[in-house]
C-alpha cells in the first residue's frame, strides 16, 4: 500500500497556490508554501511561506509537489524531483482525484475562454446548472467547497495545467485550435502539443472527443475511435460541399449569408451569421462548438440559438469600444499571437491596425499577406519594433512606430476616412503592460479622452 499524502509542499502562491492550500486544509492535510519572489498571503490563510529558489534537496522531504500554473515545469529542481521518483503534480490532478460528476474540458491556443463562457451560459438552464473554472478565472479546486459536488463542471484548461496532470479523464473534451505559442513556457513546439493532447490520453468508451476537420488531427481521430471514443469534427465548409457532412458542427457558406450549424436530434440546425452580434468568424466557430456541446447536454435548440444570438462576446476579444473621432474602434488586446490577429483581421475589409508588444519569437511573417489585404495604415506599439515594421514593409503596408496605445490612438483618429481601428497586437503585452487585459484598458482610456464625439 502506497504511503498515504499527509505533507505538500505548493510552489508558486499566486491564485491557484492559494486555492490548492485551502483545499488541502479543509481535507486536514498538512501544506507549506514557496514561491520565487516576496508575496504575502492572506490573513486567513496560517501555513509556513519559503522564498527564494527552489531547492531539489529541500523540496524532496514532502510526501508530494504541488505546481502552479506559472512555474515552469522544466525547472531544474522539478526535473531532478522528478527523476528521484517524488511525486510532482499540478492542481488538474487533485481536482479529477475529488470530482466524479460529468466534466467537458476546452484547450486550444485561442478561443477557450470565450467557449467556455458559452458552454456555462447554455448548460446553466439544466437541472443543477453547471460550474466553470480553470484557467478561466476560478480555480478550479474552488468549485469543490465543502465537499460540494457540482451537477457538472467546463474546465478551460491551458497547457500549463495538462502538462503537470496525468490522471484526467473528461467525458467531452474539445481541442479548438494549436498554434506555435508559449514557446516561453516549454521547451519546443512538440512539448507544447504534447502537452495539449494530453487531454484525451485517458478517454475511452462513451467520452467524445472534438478537433478541427484538418488533416493535422486524422490520426488522432482514428487512435481515439478505436478505443470507443465518439469523435467529432468541426470547420468551415460550402453548402453544396460533400465534406460538410463530416463535420458535426461549423459555418457553412450558403448561396447567401454564412451560417453557423450544429447536430441535434438528428437534424442540422442552423443560425444566420448575419443574426450573431459578436464579430468575427473565429468567435462564430466558437460559439458552434459551444452549440454542439450543449446539444449533447440536453439544452434546448431555442436556449442555444438565444444564446448564440444574444452574446456580444467578452472583453479585450475583438470588443466595440465605440465610435469616436469618426472611427469604429475595436479592442482585440486578448490576440497575443499572430493566428489570433489573422482571424481579427479578416473580420474586417479594411482596417487602422495597431498592433505589436512582446513577440516572444513568433513568427510574424504569415501576418505579411493578411495584413496587404485588410490593413490602411498600421501603428506599432511596444519597446522593440522592428519586427513588425520589417513585416509591414514586405507586406506594402503604410506604418508608423508610434510606441505607445496613446500616441497610437491619437494618431489613429486623425487619419482620413472612416476605417474601423483595431487593436489587435500579435504580442503579449508584458514589454509595457501587466496583462492583456492592462493593455485593453489603456486603449480604452486613450480613446475615451480623445477630443470631440461620436
Amino acid at each position: 500500500m502506497s504511503k498515504p499524502i499527509t505533507n505538500n509542499a505548493i510552489l508558486g502562491m499566486g491564485q491557484t497556490g492559494i486555492s490548492l492550500a485551502r483545499f488541502l486544509l479543509r481535507r486536514g492535510e498538512q501544506c507549506e508554501g514557496f514561491d520565487a519572489h516576496r508575496v504575502k498571503l492572506p490573513d486567513d490563510l496560517k501555513i509556513p511561506l519559503h522564498i527564494g529558489s527552489f531547492k531539489t534537496e529541500k523540496l524532496s522531504h514532502y510526501d508530494r509537489v504541488i505546481v502552479s500554473p506559472g512555474i515552469l515545469w522544466n525547472n531544474p529542481a522539478l526535473v531532478k524531483l522528478r527523476e528521484k521518483q517524488v511525486p510532482v503534480c499540478g492542481d488538474l490532478e487533485l481536482f479529477f482525484e475529488n470530482y466524479q460528476g460529468p466534466t467537458i474540458a476546452i484547450t486550444g491556443t485561442n478561443g477557450k475562454t470565450t467557449t467556455t463562457s458559452l458552454v456555462e451560459l447554455m448548460l446553466e438552464t439544466l437541472p443543477g446548472g453547471i460550474d466553470a473554472g480553470g484557467n478561466i478565472g476560478t480555480p478550479m479546486l474552488d468549485l469543490l467547497r465543502d465537499n460540494h459536488q457540482p451537477a457538472r463542471i467546463v474546465l478551460e484548461l491551458s497547457s500549463f495545467q495538462l502538462e503537470r496532470s496525468r490522471g484526467l479523464k473528461p467525458d467531452w473534451a474539445v481541442l479548438l485550435n494549436f498554434q506555435s505559442d508559449h514557446v516561453d513556457m516549454h521547451l519546443t513546439p512538440e512539448e507544447y502539443l504534447a502537452a495539449k493532447l494530453r487531454l484525451f490520453e485517458k478517454q475511452g468508451e462513451g467520452d467524445t472527443a472534438m478537433f478541427p476537420a484538418d488533416a493535422t488531427w486524422d490520426e488522432q481521430v482514428k487512435s481515439l475511435s478505436q478505443r470507443g471514443v465518439r469523435t467529432l469534427r468541426f470547420g468551415h465548409c460550402d453548402e453544396n460541399d460533400a465534406t460538410s457532412d463530416m463535420l458535426s458542427t461549423g459555418i457553412m457558406q450558403t448561396s447567401n449569408d454564412p451560417v453557423l450549424f450544429w447536430q441535434q436530434n438528428d437534424q442540422r440546425q442552423i443560425v444566420s451569421c448575419g443574426q450573431i452580434p459578436a464579430r468575427g468568424t473565429h468567435q462564430h466557430m466558437n460559439m458552434a462548438v459551444a452549440a454542439q456541446i450543449a446539444a449533447d447536454y440536453g439544452v434546448s435548440h431555442n436556449v442555444i440559438r438565444e444564446t448564440i444570438t444574444c452574446f456580444k462576446g467578452l472583453k479585450h476579444r475583438l470588443e466595440h469600444i465605440g465610435t469616436k473621432a469618426g472611427h469604429d474602434w475595436f479592442d482585440d488586446s486578448k490576440a497575443t499571437n499572430p493566428d489570433a490577429t489573422i482571424a481579427a483581421l479578416n473580420s474586417f475589409k479594411k482596417a487602422v491596425w495597431i498592433c505589436g508588444g512582446l513577440r516572444k519569437d513568433l513568427n510574424l511573417a504569415p501576418l505579411a499577406s493578411v495584413a496587404h489585404k485588410h490593413v490602411s495604415h498600421a501603428f506599432i506599439i511596444g519597446k522593440n519594433t522592428l519586427p513588425y515594421a520589417k513585416m509591414l514593409e514586405k507586406a506594402e503596408v503604410p506604418h508608423t512606430v508610434a510606441g505607445n496605445i496613446k500616441r497610437a490612438v491619437s494618431m489613429a483618429s486623425k487619419l482620413s476616412g472612416n476605417d474601423p481601428v483595431l487593436l489587435s497586437p500579435a504580442a503579449a503585452s508584458q514589454d509595457q503592460f501587466k496583462n492583456y487585459a492592462e493593455r485593453g484598458e489603456a486603449f480604452s482610456n486613450a480613446i475615451e479622452s480623445l477630443g470631440g464625439g461620436a
